[in-house]
């Protein structure tokens, strides 16, 4: 497997779409009429988004009872249930593209999550914040647990459980059998193309099986 670098994506819409600019890129990548399984989606504004701008179909997963209503109230179907008890309700690559935005850090069961979205999707894509963005080195050089937008949660009440650099992250996907066909970085919402490991905020990763 190589390891040659690829292109870096460039967030076309960004708020201006009403999208939080990791979802206005993520949106960019994903094709007219995909079938789309948005895990984890919050109050559905990337569905949304899709259907109309893009033609769009698919489900978003959600537990949080206001999210849920919230998607509910954007005419986004939406399935209760924690991602982590499986997505055993969807059968071979149900989906074109699988999305899990912003939540892979909460995951107990990461690589079990990883695999399925694999296995029931074409082509997965994750965002995640970036544990090794510089200032966080530099609070924990200060004896400080990093707290900043992306982090927003002090040490004893985060439901991040598994914090990940840049560089962690493609090598957990490549050990799971993973291919990265794309990545992009942001840093306060704008693309990051020089020393991205080390300045930027958010990573987006998509990737497919074999």
């Amino acid at each position: 497997m190589t390891n040659r670098p690829l292109p870096l994506a460039h967030p076309a819409g960004g708020r201006a779409n009403g999208l939080r600019p990791d979802l206005a890129l993520i949106a960019d990548w994903i094709a007219p009429g995909s079938q789309v399984l948005d895990l984890g989606c919050g109050d559905g504004a990337l569905l949304a988004h899709l259907q109309t701008a893009k033609r769009c179909r698919g489900y978003g997963v959600e537990i949080n009872d206001e999210q849920l209503l919230a998607c509910m109230r954007r005419g986004v179907d939406v399935i209760q249930q924690d991602i982590e008890a499986g997505l055993g309700m969807f059968h071979g690559p149900s989906f074109d593209v699988v999305v899990l935005s912003m939540a892979i850090q909460m995951t107990h069961q990461t690589e079990r999550v990883l695999r399925e979205m694999s296995e029931v999707g074409r082509e997965g894509i994750v965002s995640l914040p970036n544990f090794g963005h510089w200032t966080h080195a530099w609070s924990l050089l200060r004896g400080r647990m990093p707290v900043s937008r992306e982090l927003p949660y002090a040490w004893y009440d985060t439901p991040n459980l598994h914090m990940s650099t840049v560089r962690d992250f493609e090598d957990f996907l490549r050990r799971l059998g993973l291919t990265i066909t794309g990545r992009a970085f942001l840093a306060d919402g704008r693309p990051v193309n020089w020393l991205p490991a080390l300045r930027s905020t958010q990573a987006i990763f998509r990737f497919r099986r074999g």
